[in-house]
């Protein structure tokens, strides 16, 4: 049965958001004190509209041929044998999934675009994992459920409406390109979200936490908006 989300109601408490700071705090570095700055001075925004319908790439943006390396300045070291992923909160069937249980769940493969808040995209990705749609079938988020709160190895944190996390074309990546995700890139598994900024893509997830209401996540609390669509330029709080 595919899993379908009650936009109405994701609608209603997206305007009811309640920012409230999580526990986990990910350590200060040059590029978190870096960005920061970049959102208290608007860094990037161009004031221009674009519509994903006619106009691939995003407001701000430039295309690049690489996949750049970005994160809070630590790769946590998983093994197949170390690494597991918790599924908790509002959900029927809460999980967790060691290497073997994950591989064991259906495989999807996707291709899509990517584009990241520091002004660069990458067209057509080609992944292959477990669908988030084949993950919400399994747990059966209850009807109260609208958000995710997803916690990453490395203490990073990011939040999501349900309705972006069951996108048609999110995936727990394992795979990118034919071979497997490398460490830097988020490791054995990450999270991929193409429709919003790549922020919102955590790598190294450990844990996805299905909530009522909405929370900030780490940029988030750190000046970044809090869902991040490219194509309406929501790179920062306020936009």
């Amino acid at each position: 049965m595919l899993f379908s989300v009650n936009r109405d109601t994701i609608k209603e408490n997206m305007q009811e958001r309640a920012v409230v700071a999580d526990e986990t705090q990910a350590p200060e570095t040059k590029l978190t004190s870096t960005k920061r700055r970049w959102a208290a001075d608007g860094k990037f925004l161009t004031g221009r509209i674009a519509r994903p319908e006619t106009d691939r790439l995003p407001p701000g943006q430039h295309l690049v041929r690489d996949w750049p390396v970005l994160d809070l300045g630590q790769q946590p070291h998983l093994t197949h044998e170390t690494w597991r992923l918790d599924v908790t909160g509002l959900v029927e069937n809460p999980l967790s999934l060691d290497w073997n249980a994950f591989q064991a769940l259906p495989q999807s493969d996707s291709l899509s675009d990517i584009h990241c808040v520091t002004t660069w995209s990458r067209y057509d990705n080609n992944w292959r994992g477990v669908s988030t749609r084949d993950l919400l079938d399994r747990v059966m988020p209850k009807p109260e459920a609208a958000y995710v709160m997803l916690t990453s190895f490395d203490g990073y944190t990011t939040n999501l409406p349900l309705a972006d996390f069951a996108a048609e074309d999110a995936i727990l990546a394992t795979a990118w390109e034919g071979a497997p995700i490398t460490r830097a890139h988020g490791g054995p598994m990450r999270l991929v979200v193409p429709h919003l900024y790549f922020w919102k893509s955590a790598k190294w997830l450990q844990r996805i936490d299905f909530r009522a209401a909405d929370s900030a996540g780490f940029w988030e609390r750190n000046g970044y908006h809090m869902r991040g669509d490219p194509w309406l330029e929501e790179r920062y709080s306020g936009d």
